[in-house]
Protein backbone atom coordinates (compact mmCIF):
# COMPACT_ATOMS: atom_id res chain seq x y z
CA UNK A 1 0.00 0.00 0.00
CA UNK A 2 1.25 3.48 -0.79
CA UNK A 3 1.29 6.65 1.30
CA UNK A 4 -0.71 9.78 0.49
CA UNK A 5 0.59 13.31 1.07
CA UNK A 6 -1.60 16.36 1.53
CA UNK A 7 -0.40 19.46 -0.30
CA UNK A 8 -0.90 21.54 2.83
CA UNK A 9 1.63 19.38 4.69
CA UNK A 10 4.11 19.62 1.83
CA UNK A 11 3.64 23.38 1.64
CA UNK A 12 4.37 23.70 5.36
CA UNK A 13 7.52 21.57 5.11
CA UNK A 14 6.07 18.68 7.09
CA UNK A 15 7.75 15.98 5.01
CA UNK A 16 11.34 14.85 5.36
CA UNK A 17 13.88 15.19 2.59
CA UNK A 18 13.76 16.58 -0.92
CA UNK A 19 10.79 16.03 -3.20
CA UNK A 20 9.55 16.56 -6.73
CA UNK A 21 6.01 16.63 -8.10
CA UNK A 22 5.32 14.36 -11.06
CA UNK A 23 2.29 15.33 -13.13
CA UNK A 24 1.04 12.21 -14.93
CA UNK A 25 -1.77 14.01 -16.75
CA UNK A 26 -1.68 14.51 -20.50
CA UNK A 27 0.67 17.10 -22.06
CA UNK A 28 -2.30 19.35 -22.84
CA UNK A 29 -3.48 19.37 -19.24
CA UNK A 30 0.07 20.05 -18.06
CA UNK A 31 0.58 22.94 -20.49
CA UNK A 32 -2.65 24.56 -19.35
CA UNK A 33 -1.83 24.55 -15.64
CA UNK A 34 0.14 22.50 -13.16
CA UNK A 35 1.90 22.78 -9.81
CA UNK A 36 4.96 25.03 -10.32
CA UNK A 37 8.15 23.05 -11.03
CA UNK A 38 6.23 19.80 -11.53
CA UNK A 39 7.66 17.41 -14.13
CA UNK A 40 5.31 15.98 -16.73
CA UNK A 41 5.50 12.20 -17.22
CA UNK A 42 2.16 11.52 -18.94
CA UNK A 43 0.57 8.10 -18.79
CA UNK A 44 -1.69 9.05 -21.75
CA UNK A 45 -1.12 11.51 -24.57
CA UNK A 46 -3.85 14.01 -25.48
CA UNK A 47 -5.51 11.79 -28.11
CA UNK A 48 -5.48 8.73 -25.86
CA UNK A 49 -6.99 10.70 -22.99
CA UNK A 50 -9.76 11.99 -25.24
CA UNK A 51 -10.53 8.52 -26.62
CA UNK A 52 -10.56 6.89 -23.18
CA UNK A 53 -12.79 9.62 -21.78
CA UNK A 54 -15.24 9.32 -24.66
CA UNK A 55 -15.31 5.53 -24.32
CA UNK A 56 -15.93 5.82 -20.57
CA UNK A 57 -18.96 8.07 -21.15
CA UNK A 58 -20.43 6.61 -24.32
CA UNK A 59 -19.51 2.93 -24.12
CA UNK A 60 -18.45 1.26 -20.88
CA UNK A 61 -16.10 1.62 -17.93
CA UNK A 62 -14.53 -1.77 -18.65
CA UNK A 63 -13.71 -0.89 -22.24
CA UNK A 64 -12.24 2.43 -21.15
CA UNK A 65 -10.05 0.65 -18.58
CA UNK A 66 -8.83 -1.78 -21.24
CA UNK A 67 -7.89 1.08 -23.56
CA UNK A 68 -6.11 2.78 -20.68
CA UNK A 69 -4.09 -0.31 -19.80
CA UNK A 70 -3.07 -0.81 -23.43
CA UNK A 71 -2.00 2.81 -23.83
CA UNK A 72 -0.07 2.83 -20.55
CA UNK A 73 1.68 -0.49 -21.21
CA UNK A 74 3.42 0.89 -24.28
CA UNK A 75 4.90 3.75 -22.27
CA UNK A 76 5.98 1.88 -19.13
CA UNK A 77 9.65 1.34 -20.12
CA UNK A 78 10.08 5.06 -20.84
CA UNK A 79 8.15 6.06 -17.72
CA UNK A 80 10.26 3.71 -15.60
CA UNK A 81 13.52 5.18 -16.91
CA UNK A 82 12.38 8.72 -16.13
CA UNK A 83 11.14 7.81 -12.66
CA UNK A 84 14.28 5.81 -11.84
CA UNK A 85 16.43 8.80 -12.79
CA UNK A 86 14.39 11.13 -10.57
CA UNK A 87 14.59 8.61 -7.72
CA UNK A 88 18.36 9.15 -7.66
CA UNK A 89 17.91 12.91 -7.31
CA UNK A 90 15.02 13.20 -4.83
CA UNK A 91 13.98 11.51 -1.60
CA UNK A 92 10.26 11.66 -2.38
CA UNK A 93 8.51 11.36 -5.74
CA UNK A 94 4.98 12.74 -5.42
CA UNK A 95 2.63 11.75 -8.24
CA UNK A 96 -0.61 13.50 -9.09
CA UNK A 97 -3.28 13.48 -11.77
CA UNK A 98 -6.53 15.44 -12.02
CA UNK A 99 -8.27 14.11 -8.91
CA UNK A 100 -5.88 11.56 -7.45
CA UNK A 101 -7.56 8.72 -9.31
CA UNK A 102 -6.55 5.91 -11.65
CA UNK A 103 -3.61 7.57 -13.39
CA UNK A 104 -1.58 8.51 -10.33
CA UNK A 105 -2.74 5.59 -8.16
CA UNK A 106 -1.70 2.95 -10.69
CA UNK A 107 1.80 4.36 -11.17
CA UNK A 108 2.41 4.93 -7.47
CA UNK A 109 1.36 1.35 -6.70
CA UNK A 110 3.59 -0.04 -9.44
CA UNK A 111 6.72 1.87 -8.50
CA UNK A 112 6.19 1.28 -4.79
CA UNK A 113 6.40 -2.46 -5.42
CA UNK A 114 9.67 -1.83 -7.28
CA UNK A 115 11.18 -0.19 -4.22
CA UNK A 116 10.96 3.42 -5.36
CA UNK A 117 9.86 6.09 -2.86
CA UNK A 118 6.66 7.13 -4.59
CA UNK A 119 3.70 8.88 -2.99
CA UNK A 120 0.34 10.14 -4.18
CA UNK A 121 -0.87 13.71 -3.79
CA UNK A 122 -4.19 13.71 -1.99
CA UNK A 123 -6.99 14.78 -4.34
CA UNK A 124 -4.63 15.54 -7.23
CA UNK A 125 -4.49 18.87 -9.03
CA UNK A 126 -8.14 19.69 -8.24
CA UNK A 127 -7.52 19.66 -4.49
CA UNK A 128 -4.26 21.58 -4.91
CA UNK A 129 -6.21 24.23 -6.80
CA UNK A 130 -8.75 24.51 -3.99
CA UNK A 131 -5.85 25.01 -1.58
CA UNK A 132 -4.48 27.89 -3.67
CA UNK A 133 -7.93 29.49 -3.91
CA UNK A 134 -8.24 29.34 -0.13
CA UNK A 135 -4.73 30.37 0.91
CA UNK A 136 -3.73 33.00 -1.67
CA UNK A 137 -6.15 35.61 -0.25
CA UNK A 138 -4.87 34.78 3.26
CA UNK A 139 -1.17 35.00 2.46
CA UNK A 140 -1.57 38.56 1.18
CA UNK A 141 -2.71 39.81 4.59
CA UNK A 142 -0.08 42.03 6.20
CA UNK A 143 1.81 42.63 2.95
CA UNK A 144 2.74 46.24 2.15
CA UNK A 145 3.47 46.67 -1.53
CA UNK A 146 5.98 49.19 -2.85
CA UNK A 147 4.65 49.81 -6.35
CA UNK A 148 6.94 50.94 -9.17
CA UNK A 149 4.93 52.62 -11.89
CA UNK A 150 5.75 54.50 -15.06
CA UNK A 151 5.61 54.31 -18.84
CA UNK A 152 6.87 51.40 -20.95
CA UNK A 153 10.64 51.52 -21.39
CA UNK A 154 11.48 53.25 -18.11
CA UNK A 155 13.23 50.14 -16.79
CA UNK A 156 10.82 49.06 -14.07
CA UNK A 157 11.49 45.37 -14.62
CA UNK A 158 15.26 45.88 -14.48
CA UNK A 159 14.88 47.83 -11.24
CA UNK A 160 12.86 44.96 -9.77
CA UNK A 161 15.59 42.51 -10.78
CA UNK A 162 18.21 44.69 -9.06
CA UNK A 163 16.08 44.89 -5.92
CA UNK A 164 15.80 41.10 -5.88
CA UNK A 165 19.58 40.73 -6.20
CA UNK A 166 19.92 42.90 -3.10
CA UNK A 167 17.92 40.30 -1.18
CA UNK A 168 14.62 42.17 -0.98
CA UNK A 169 11.24 40.63 -1.74
CA UNK A 170 9.56 41.19 -5.08
CA UNK A 171 6.60 39.89 -7.05
CA UNK A 172 7.22 39.82 -10.78
CA UNK A 173 3.69 40.06 -12.15
CA UNK A 174 4.87 39.90 -15.75
CA UNK A 175 6.99 36.86 -14.99
CA UNK A 176 4.06 35.15 -13.27
CA UNK A 177 1.86 35.90 -16.28
CA UNK A 178 4.61 35.19 -18.84
CA UNK A 179 3.48 38.39 -20.53
CA UNK A 180 5.00 41.86 -20.49
CA UNK A 181 1.72 43.66 -20.00
CA UNK A 182 2.73 46.36 -22.51
CA UNK A 183 2.91 46.81 -26.26
CA UNK A 184 5.45 43.99 -26.32
CA UNK A 185 2.95 41.53 -24.87
CA UNK A 186 4.28 37.97 -25.03
CA UNK A 187 6.85 38.64 -27.77
CA UNK A 188 9.72 36.19 -27.32
CA UNK A 189 8.13 34.55 -24.27
CA UNK A 190 6.01 31.81 -25.81
CA UNK A 191 2.47 31.05 -24.70
CA UNK A 192 1.07 33.12 -21.87
CA UNK A 193 0.21 31.43 -18.58
CA UNK A 194 -3.43 30.68 -17.85
CA UNK A 195 -5.27 32.36 -14.99
CA UNK A 196 -4.83 29.30 -12.77
CA UNK A 197 -1.10 29.08 -13.49
CA UNK A 198 -0.74 32.82 -12.94
CA UNK A 199 -2.30 32.52 -9.49
CA UNK A 200 -0.09 29.54 -8.62
CA UNK A 201 3.00 31.55 -9.54
CA UNK A 202 1.75 34.48 -7.46
CA UNK A 203 1.33 32.18 -4.49
CA UNK A 204 4.88 30.84 -4.86
CA UNK A 205 6.26 34.38 -4.95
CA UNK A 206 4.33 35.56 -1.91
CA UNK A 207 4.78 32.51 0.30
CA UNK A 208 8.57 32.65 -0.08
CA UNK A 209 8.90 36.27 1.02
CA UNK A 210 11.17 37.10 3.95
CA UNK A 211 9.33 40.25 5.07
CA UNK A 212 5.97 41.95 4.54
CA UNK A 213 7.54 44.69 2.39
CA UNK A 214 7.22 43.51 -1.20
CA UNK A 215 8.25 45.44 -4.33
CA UNK A 216 6.01 45.05 -7.35
CA UNK A 217 5.57 46.66 -10.75
CA UNK A 218 2.45 48.73 -11.25
CA UNK A 219 0.19 47.13 -13.84
CA UNK A 220 -3.34 47.50 -15.07
CA UNK A 221 -5.66 44.89 -13.63
CA UNK A 222 -5.40 42.80 -16.79
CA UNK A 223 -2.04 41.49 -18.00
CA UNK A 224 -2.69 40.01 -21.42
CA UNK A 225 -5.43 37.47 -20.81
CA UNK A 226 -4.98 37.09 -17.04
CA UNK A 227 -6.46 39.28 -14.33
CA UNK A 228 -4.80 40.31 -11.08
CA UNK A 229 -7.09 39.10 -8.25
CA UNK A 230 -9.04 41.91 -6.57
CA UNK A 231 -7.43 41.43 -3.15
CA UNK A 232 -3.94 41.80 -4.64
CA UNK A 233 -4.88 44.69 -6.91
CA UNK A 234 -6.50 46.56 -4.01
CA UNK A 235 -3.41 45.99 -1.86
CA UNK A 236 -1.27 47.42 -4.68
CA UNK A 237 -3.48 50.52 -4.90
CA UNK A 238 -3.10 51.01 -1.15
CA UNK A 239 0.67 50.55 -1.26
CA UNK A 240 3.59 52.96 -1.46
CA UNK A 241 3.87 54.30 -5.01
CA UNK A 242 7.18 55.24 -6.64
CA UNK A 243 7.09 56.80 -10.09
CA UNK A 244 9.87 55.76 -12.47
CA UNK A 245 10.66 58.27 -15.20
CA UNK A 246 12.99 58.28 -18.19
CA UNK A 247 13.46 60.49 -21.22
CA UNK A 248 11.59 59.67 -24.40
CA UNK A 249 14.88 58.83 -26.13
CA UNK A 250 15.84 56.39 -23.37
CA UNK A 251 12.45 54.75 -23.59
CA UNK A 252 12.74 54.45 -27.38
CA UNK A 253 16.16 52.81 -27.09
CA UNK A 254 14.94 50.43 -24.39
CA UNK A 255 11.89 49.47 -26.44
CA UNK A 256 13.94 49.05 -29.63
CA UNK A 257 16.53 46.73 -28.11
CA UNK A 258 13.98 44.67 -26.20
CA UNK A 259 11.86 44.19 -29.32
CA UNK A 260 14.81 43.31 -31.56
CA UNK A 261 16.39 41.00 -28.99
CA UNK A 262 13.21 38.95 -28.81
CA UNK A 263 12.68 38.99 -32.58
CA UNK A 264 16.26 38.32 -33.65
CA UNK A 265 15.17 35.67 -36.17
CA UNK A 266 12.85 38.14 -37.88
CA UNK A 267 15.53 40.77 -38.48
Amino acid sequence: MYEIFKYEDIDKNKIDGSYVFIDVRSPGEYRSETIPDAINIPIFDDKERSLIGTTYIQDSVEKAKKLGIEAAANKLPSIYNQVATLDKEYDNLIFFCARGGFRSSSLVSLFKTLGINTYKLDGGYKKYRKYINRTLPEIIKGVRFVVLYGNTGTGKTHILESIKKEGMDIVDLEGCANHRGSLLGSVGLGEQNTQKMFESMLYESLKNRKTNIVYIEGESKRIGKVIIPNYIYNAMNNGIRIKIEASLETRKVSYYFLWNFNNIERI
